[in-house]
């Protein structure tokens, strides 16, 4: 896996688009701080940029910035790393083509081996978004990826997704559920 790991994350530091498998779902990936990948995954996903992405982290190191203000950032840290997703202030950290109309991002720490290997070697948090077009569908498998993406990425990571269930979503300043 560690070279499969390295290939994907030299692609995604050169601006490239990718498929991975996640703790929740297949996902689309690239470099949340390269303009032009993102607004290359939201062509694929025939996505509107304003709804904003996710991004995931492979540790919780590479998103202690964001979280040093935070009035419940002992509960975050407790349900990292793992499917929770949370909603958590940008403080201008974080480019507006993630953010789309918010000024919030929602971060998950991935609990899947694959996902934190790969973000460990890209050096950052990555897109994560899932890996369908808008309303469609999410594929289940490399297979998939390929057959539906394959002109439109750069790379398929294989693996497995470990649960198939998508990650809660929670309001990091209300603690409110909103998924």
């Amino acid at each position: 896996m560690n070279i499969r790991s390295k290939k994907a994350a030299a692609i995604v530091n050169q601006g490239g688009v990718i498929a991975y498998p996640t703790d929740t779902v297949w996902g689309l990936g690239c470099d949340p701080f390269n303009q032009e990948a993102v607004q290359r995954i939201l062509k694929i996903k025939q996505r509107r940029p304003e709804k904003g992405l996710i991004l995931v982290a492979g540790s919780i190191e590479q998103v202690l910035p964001l979280l040093h203000h935070l009035k419940h950032k002992q509960k975050i840290l407790e349900s990292w790393p793992g499917p929770v997703t949370w909603i958590i202030p940008t403080r201008g950290l974080i480019p507006h083509w993630i953010t789309g109309k918010h000024k919030t991002v929602a971060i998950r720490v991935s609990n899947h081996p694959a996902v934190q290997q790969l973000c460990l070697d890209a050096g950052h948090l990555l897109v994560s978004t899932s890996c369908n077009r808008a309303g469609k569908p999410v594929v289940n498998s490399a297979m998939q990826a390929h057959a539906r993406f394959h002109h439109e990425l750069d790379y398929v990571l294989p693996g497995k997704v470990l649960n198939g269930v998508p990650s809660q979503i929670i309001d990091s300043e209300t603690l409110t559920r909103l998924r």
